[in-house]
């Protein structure tokens, strides 16, 4: 798709964006928007696309961390519940509890025991969830294998790219097939009825950010609120003094540019 189309579509699902966190937090809406999906997918570059021009406060993004001493002391969901939303919140989470499912079973830092209690309660924890009134939304991003591999090597390659890559990523690249089961398992196990999953194939990172946003918008209903116009006051002269005099003894920073 080229940039020129992509960033057109880009910018009227973006305008609807803004209208559906209205709608969000006038009506007090709870939501959780999951992404999932292989390494190198393309989950931060669509998450950047669809909260770029709203504001953080509605749009939460969570990307938690590994987990602490104490977290692992924890029950496994106890972490993850605690950044669920409040009124007029939508939280996105990027990589979730199904973290248990694929990278955790995939490279054993989770017991066989472990992960087969995970499928089992995982659909009456996201059950509870919805009945509580929270939207879930359950993306996973598949991007085929030469494609995952062509950005792998362009992140090996790219300075700028580079952070992306953890010792985890390259660890997890040979593992292919393994993750491919992973995958089906957990899907045979949590695509329920109250909560499906969806997918978006990525090999193509433009039409995979404009499917996600209009699938986002789709699922959830909304009408676009009108705004009370906004008329900027005329300031006040009342003590007016020369503002910028105190300013010139302070350090700025070099202008290089």
């Amino acid at each position: 798709m080229k940039r020129k189309d992509y960033e057109k579509e880009l910018q009227k699902l973006q305008v609807e964006l803004c209208h559906l966190q209205e709608w969000v937090k006038a009506h007090k809406l709870k939501v959780i928007i999951i992404f999932e999906g292989r390494d190198a997918a393309g989950k931060g570059g669509t998450i950047k696309a669809l909260t770029e021009k709203v504001s953080p406060r509605v749009f939460r993004v969570c990307a938690l961390p590994a987990p602490s001493d104490r977290q692992k002391s924890q029950l496994f969901l106890q972490r993850y519940i605690e950044q669920y939303p409040a009124g007029g919140e939508i939280v996105i989470f990027d990589r979730s509890w199904y973290n248990r499912a694929g990278v955790e079973y995939v490279m054993g830092f989770c017991s066989p025991a472990d992960h087969e209690r995970f499928l089992e309660l995982c659909p009456l924890v996201e059950k509870f969830a919805v009945d509580a009134g929270i939207i879930l939304i359950k993306l996973w991003l598949e991007v085929g294998m030469e494609e995952q591999e062509l950005r792998f090597r362009a992140r090996i390659e790219d300075p700028l790219r580079q952070w992306k890559l953890s010792p985890m990523d390259t660890e997890s690249f040979g593992r292919w097939y393994d993750y491919s089961r992973a995958r089906d398992m957990m899907f045979e196990a949590t695509d329920t009825k109250h909560a499906p999953w969806r997918l978006i194939r990525s090999d193509d990172k433009r039409r995979a950010r404009l499917n996600v946003i209009a699938h986002i918008l789709k699922t959830i209903p909304y009408k676009t609120i009108a705004r009370a116009k906004v008329k900027l006051p005329k300031r006040s002269s009342k003590g007016r003094y020369d503002d910028q005099a105190s300013l010139r003894r302070m350090k700025f920073v070099e202008e290089r540019y």
